[in-house]
């Protein structure tokens, strides 16, 4: 008979288990305790959307809607797609589902996100995000609050120390529409000289040129005209009040003015939180302004600002995490005794302790091995002389707690 064999996972994904895990969790966790402290409200999100939704929002022209998005006709024949990304979906809700009464509204999630793409250190198909939006809210506060939140997040994880915010403008539409025409005329004057790619770029999307990693293209993009040159008093107010609120809640940050977002709808505000301790993937947390995208889904003209940050790579920067040692190891050294153990651990569990039962193994080690896994507690059932005896080792800050739960 032929071996049957295992399956193998598929590439760009993972299976993550003990330490890995151990961060993982670490980072939702933290994550989940920081959005509360911001009153950010969680939301869940569909897997799956309409695939309009993200090739609206994304652009058609853009590498994730042409190149990367897992998309499929279901059986009534509608072309969905794995959600390549949060906001989209969070802004399609926004409008669907009547939020528009709770703006200004905050929301958080987290969750699975797909993207067909080389998998490389900390960039897989599957991956995961932790996303928080502010939707309906036009004020640089807005901006201000989300930035403290991204900084007080790494803080609290423990991974702040060699983070930088880069911080850009964007300008408003109109500082955004003259510096587009005046980039367009820069590099058409050069158009024979860039990329293929830059060159198809330079019709539809010219900002994306400005972030080309084509030696070709870099030549040109030092002497490219800035955004400085073409923002409105508004657009400067703007970005002038965003880096003051930082300055006043101790954020600290730099100005990049080669941090762009393409999409014609992005305004204001482009940041990202880096670090050279990933490699070439130094982007950990980012995000911006993004005040046209309601439109591009037929809604009406909505303020709104985001940011996104990839749990994979938050965790590899946490770095491994021990598994917590259990409150109380409860050991039944009887098999007599199976019931009695079942009810003990049950009973210290329902207050609060975590706790694990030992009842498998020879009868004589299970002790010992219960003491290698250095528990506070150890709670021992046993039968002496025909008698059941409960025994306690303890640290002293617990002992009083689990004598009262168990006597």
């Amino acid at each position: 008979m032929s071996r049957i064999e295992t399956p193998r996972p598929i590439r760009g994904t993972q299976d993550i288990f003990g330490a890995e895990a151990e961060a993982f969790a670490f980072v939702v966790e933290t994550f989940e305790r920081v959005r509360k402290l911001y009153r950010f409200r969680r939301v869940e999100m569909p897997v799956f959307e309409k695939t309009e939704v993200f090739s609206r929002s994304l652009g058609e022209t853009t590498d994730v809607v042409s190149k990367e998005m897992y998309s499929f006709d279901d059986r009534g024949g509608e072309s969905l797609t794995l959600r390549p990304e949060f906001t989209a979906g969070i802004a399609r809700a926004y409008l669907t589902d009547g939020w528009q009464q709770y703006a200004p509204l905050k929301v958080a999630t987290h969750g699975p996100l797909f993207r067909y793409e080389r998998p490389q250190k900390g960039r897989y198909r599957q991956f995961h995000q932790i996303d928080a939006e502010i939707i309906g809210a036009g004020e640089p506060q807005a901006d201000v609050e989300l930035l403290v939140m991204a900084d007080q997040l790494l803080k609290e994880l423990g991974i702040a120390d060699g983070v930088t915010l880069q911080l850009n403008t964007l300008g408003d539409a109109d500082s955004r529409d003259a510096w587009r025409v005046a980039l367009v005329a820069y590099f058409e004057s050069v158009r024979g000289e860039l990329s293929e790619d830059s060159q198809d770029r330079l019709e539809r999307n010219p900002l994306r040129i400005l972030d080309s990693k084509d030696p070709r293209d870099k030549a040109f993009v030092a002497d490219a005209p800035q955004i400085d040159d073409y923002l409105t008093p508004h657009a400067q107010d703007f970005y002038g009040r965003v880096t003051e609120g930082l300055d006043a809640a101790g954020v600290a940050w730099t100005r990049l003015p080669a941090l762009v977002r393409g999409l014609d709808y992005y305004r204001h505000t482009a940041f990202e939180f880096v670090t050279d301790r990933l490699g070439a993937q130094g982007t950990v947390l980012g995000g911006g302004r993004y005040d046209g995208l309601m439109e591009s889904l037929g809604g009406a003209p909505t303020p709104a600002v985001g940011w996104a940050a990839g749990i994979e790579r938050l965790a590899m920067l946490v770095g491994e995490r021990g598994e917590a040692v259990a409150d109380v190891i409860v050991v039944v050294e009887d098999d007599a005794l199976m019931d009695r153990g079942i009810a003990t651990i049950a009973k210290l569990r329902r207050d609060g302790l975590s706790a694990d039962l030992i009842a498998s193994g020879s009868p004589r080690k299970r002790f010992d091995k219960a003491v290698k896994m250095g528990a506070e507690a150890i709670v021992s059932l046993s039968i002496r002389d025909g008698e059941t005896r409960v025994s306690l080792r303890a640290e002293d800050q617990i002992r009083a707690r689990v004598e009262g739960l168990i006597s």
